[in-house]
């Protein structure tokens, strides 16, 4: 496969055989050559081949081997002739992350670590298909499908600046709870407001940098200060969705024709295509209602701690969606419906979506690292409207897979690591710390480089872990 450098931090594959489209790349040549090792480009490609795709397969600086796309995979699709794929959204549907900004003081923090993190992991269930004891009812459950954040803050459960500072507001629009199976709706009762596992985390971290100190102030962020970082989805509900949705296109379009039986879609139009963008909204929201449980249990716990002190929601931003949204293509404003695997939304001022807070900035960007090292936030730009479809990197983005993690490596050593570096961790199992090792990761410094260098994500600050909770 021939890649073409076409700057010093962005590559091309031509158009060529059955791809509608060229692949571009926007990495470092190391970060290049991780994408080499394994089938991250190959999915780019295939991806390009797809039926109404727009411009470019885009790959961000994070990008991995996932299902279908690869994890950091960004798509248009024209809204006549494209499709909408679960391959290009993820299992793990508004997989994203949140920050809480504070103004506790470090020192003042780590007198009372020990005793904050045993309180947050005790009430703040973790682990594959845990939830609570009690579930809620269908009717609730329902209006947290379609409304989202709104249903939390209703019922108590946050302030109402909290909407603002959430992508979409916290809802997305379109939902409809009759898309959504019988059993996926089962698996969702009980675990709104839980954490999961794999690769999900709570972590509170130390504001250490400050690399534009304009914005970060309107972000309510500063230096030696604590600020909570909140990274998870829409835990079994999104996955049966995505399972569910995947067998109906399989049924209805078969996937003889395809670059890649993962990359199965129905027509954005059709009835199909339709029901599947209702059920992931429906699991959009659901993941953003469960972020906000989550960290309204955990401001309550540092008020109890911290009474003078403030919190502030900074922003939440998904992961893992599908969004009609509007762009520049070849000197005309199309709808688009922009797929985001693993990559974040990069909004700049310019964008009549963003909340008035940061309509002169643009939007907070949350790049997170792995436990053990550093993670970034930026701000959008409109560079990224013209370059990437207003998105770039989602994180550090994985090196190792979970199995050879497990199987190289020793959690209690990587604990016992981690505890010499002053960060305290508490996990489910051993065998978790080491599927999430530091070393298991790409340098977040070199992608939230790549980022801040083409200008798709202007770095703000550099967080540092102090405790983590791991699934």
């Amino acid at each position: 496969m021939e890649i073409k450098k076409t700057s010093e931090f962005s590559f091309e594959i031509k158009k060529a055989g059955k791809m509608n489209v060229p692949v571009v790349v926007y990495a470092s040549e190391n970060l290049l050559e991780g994408m080499k090792q394994d089938i991250t480009l190959e999915q780019a490609k295939n991806v390009a081949m797809l039926p109404g795709i727009v411009k470019a397969s885009f790959v961000m600086p994070d990008a991995h081997q996932g299902y279908g796309f690869s994890i950091g995979g960004v798509a248009g699709f024209d809204l006549e002739k494209g499709i909408v794929s679960p391959g290009g959204v993820g299992y793990d549907i508004n997989c994203g992350v949140r920050v809480l900004a504070t103004d506790i003081d470090v020192e003042d923090f780590l007198k009372k670590r020990k005793k904050i993190i045993k309180e947050i992991y005790e009430k703040i269930p973790s682990g594959v298909g845990e939830g609570h004891k009690e579930k809620i009812s269908e009717e609730v459950l329902n209006e947290i499908l379609i409304n989202g954040v709104g249903w939390a803050i209703e019922n108590g459960f946050g302030e109402k600046e909290d909407l603002e500072r959430c992508e979409e507001y916290g809802k997305m629009g379109g939902a409809n709870p009759k898309d959504v199976s019988q059993k996926a709706l089962a698996r969702g009762k009980p675990q709104v407001g839980t954490l999961g596992a794999g690769n999900h985390f709570l972590e509170i971290q130390k504001v250490d940098e400050i690399l534009d100190e304009k914005t970060a102030k309107v972000f309510g962020i500063e230096k030696n200060k604590i600020v909570l970082m909140i990274h998870c989805g829409s835990r079994g509900l999104g996955h049966q969705v995505a399972s569910d949705y995947i067998k109906l296109m399989e049924r209805e379009y078969g996937f003889e024709n395809l670059p890649d039986r993962e990359l199965i879609n129905a027509p954005i139009k059709s009835d199909l295509g339709k029901k599947y963008f209702s059920a992931m909204a429906c699991a959009v929201n659901y993941a953003f209602c469960n972020r906000q449980m989550i960290m309204h249990q955990i401001r309550e716990i540092l008020k109890k701690h911290f009474p003078e002190n403030k919190f502030n929601l900074v922003y939440d931003v998904a992961h893992n969606i599908a969004k009609i949204e509007e762009y520049f293509v070849d000197g005309k404003k199309r709808k688009l419906c922009i797929h985001r695997k693993g990559a974040t939304r990069a909004f700049g001022p310019s964008r009549k979506e963003l909340p008035k807070i940061y309509k002169k900035t643009g939007q907070p960007v949350i790049l997170p690292g792995s436990m053990g090292t550093a993670s970034y936030i930026l701000v959008g730009t409109d560079k990224s409207d013209e370059i990437s479809f207003g998105s770039t990197a989602h994180g550090a983005g994985r090196l190792m897979s979970r199995n050879k993690a497990i199987s190289t490596l020793n959690g209690e050593k990587i604990k016992k690591q981690l505890e010499e570096k002053n960060i305290l961790i508490e996990a489910g199992s051993v065998k978790g710390i080491a599927e999430e090792a530091p070393q298991v990761y790409k340098d977040i410094e070199e992608v939230a480089k790549v980022s801040d260098k083409l200008g798709i994500a202007k770095k703000v600050a550099r967080l540092v872990p102090l405790a983590v909770i791991k699934g």
